[in-house]
């Protein structure tokens, strides 16, 4: 079976040549068979978001490729990705535009990855799949089309982006911390959201986290990444088996540059 996704040794450098140069990511290979649910955790600097950003099509790799369906898509611009791959950031404010209505950061969703034309974005048809569509989210969204996303809290507006991140039948959910900016009782109400759009979408996900607890609870595979590198990648029965003990005793056999996120780690 093809796998979705599949990077083969991708590299990314930041002020190559320089004596400033960063490796962000060092040849990873990363295989994703479809419905898989990937959390990723790695310290400050590990690669987390570069490796996100670089399947979004927002940061393009250095060497090696990716390919999602059995397609390469290394080359390929962001705008040509998004129908397929929806994307999640950590600050509310990057997923929705604040200025526009709900209605209207739906219906530029909804379009995403087609061809745009003159035509009036929200009607009375689109109206009723949007209220469809969220009034299972339980945040009484579905009856505040009309106003600007700028009047929602940080977790509505999560909870709208990921409803977004998947409106145009997207197939590979990417979320680079979307729970940080968040409270923690809003955090927990958005992951239970997460979770359960995943699975009833069965969606392919991959999902950076910096809690311990999320990252062993949801999902059925966990990879750690340091200085850019794919350091463990456990699954299934082995990841269930994990602790936040042993994750955090493992990333301090990386080394000990790794002692100041302890604290951030394990909460």
């Amino acid at each position: 079976m093809t796998p979705l996704l599949e990077l083969a040794g991708v590299t990314k450098r930041f002020h190559a040549g320089t004596p400033s140069e960063a490796v962000a990511l060092r040849n990873i290979t990363l295989t994703l068979a479809a419905g898989d649910f990937v959390t990723v955790i790695g310290s400050n600097g590990a690669g987390k978001s570069t490796l996100l950003k670089t399947i979004a099509g927002m940061i393009a790799p250095d060497a090696g490729t990716i390919s999602f369906d059995g397609r390469d898509i290394t080359h390929l611009p962001v705008y040509r990705r998004a129908a397929t791959i929806g994307r999640i950031a950590q600050d509310p404010g990057d997923s929705t535009c604040a200025a526009m209505t709900i209605e209207e950061n739906l219906a530029m969703a909804e379009r995403r990855g087609m061809p745009r034309g003159l035509r009036r974005a929200v009607t009375q048809t689109a109206r009723a799949r949007f209220v469809a569509a969220l009034a299972p989210i339980g945040l009484g969204l579905e009856s505040r089309l009309g106003i600007r996303v700028v009047a929602l809290s940080g977790g509505q507006r999560q909870a709208l982006a990921l409803l977004m991140a998947t409106l145009a039948g997207a197939r590979l959910l990417l979320l680079d911390e979307h729970l940080a900016a968040l409270d923690p009782r809003t955090a927990d109400i958005v992951m239970d959201l997460t979770a359960r759009v995943v699975a009833e979408r069965a969606l392919t996900t991959l999902m950076v986290t910096h809690k311990m607890q999320d990252a062993i609870r949801f999902g059925n595979r966990l990879i750690m990444m340091h200085a850019g590198a794919i350091i463990l990648d456990v699954r299934d029965d082995a990841k269930a088996a994990l602790t936040v003990e042993a994750l955090v005793t493992r990333f301090h056999e990386v080394g000990s540059e790794m002692t100041e996120d302890r604290v951030l780690l394990t909460t």
